[in-house]
């Protein structure tokens, strides 16, 4: 088992990472979308908000060590070598993604900072980092909102990259980041 980056596949710490980040995404946008289940202010709503919430977060910090992990060796070549269009809109989908890890829980955070509301995390309240502004919030949820939607495209877009690869190119672009087999 090879934690780091070798030039022919992941290591173990960037295939658990990629993976565990999938299932958070699955969670996060699950508890957000489940909540819709149930009334307003009832308490089962409350708890998928409040999963959302410090998911959202372990996203955040989790991406840090991911990047990490990213910058720790040599992303393993693509063999066959794609064309450099396909090349560049990969690199182009990943910056996305990162973007999207990043940049959705600090909307999240400064939404629910300037909604005045708490930040939960794990039996934690984190503090506010602006100060209550409702209609500064109000801006912060149209945003927070429109690119968690884009973040299904992105998401999906790299699901459909991946097994087009798999299965119609026929190239290792999927199977560098499974867990070897033994």
């Amino acid at each position: 088992m090879n934690w780091h980056n070798t030039p022919f596949r992941y290591g173990s710490l960037s295939i658990g990472l990629h993976w565990l980040m999938l299932l958070l995404f699955v969670a996060v946008y699950g508890s957000i979308e489940l909540r819709e289940l149930f009334e307003k202010g009832s308490d089962p709503r409350e708890m998928l908000k409040s999963w959302h919430f410090m998911l959202g977060i372990t996203v955040f910090i989790l991406v840090w060590l991911r990047i990490a992990a990213r910058l720790g060796g040599p992303a393993p070549a693509v063999v066959p070598e794609p064309e450099k269009i396909q090349q560049l809109a990969a690199k182009l989908l990943h910056l996305a993604l990162y973007v999207l890890m990043i940049a959705m829980p600090i909307s999240g955070y400064l939404l629910l900072s300037a909604a005045g509301k708490p930040i939960p995390f794990f039996g934690l309240e984190l503090p506010a980092l602006i100060d209550t502004n409702k209609e500064l919030a109000k801006q912060i949820k149209e945003v927070h909102e429109f690119v968690g939607s884009a973040g299904y495209f992105l998401i999906g877009a790299h699901f459909v990259a991946a097994l087009y690869h798999h299965f119609i190119v026929r190239d290792n672009t999927l199977t560098r980041m499974l867990p070897e087999k033994k």
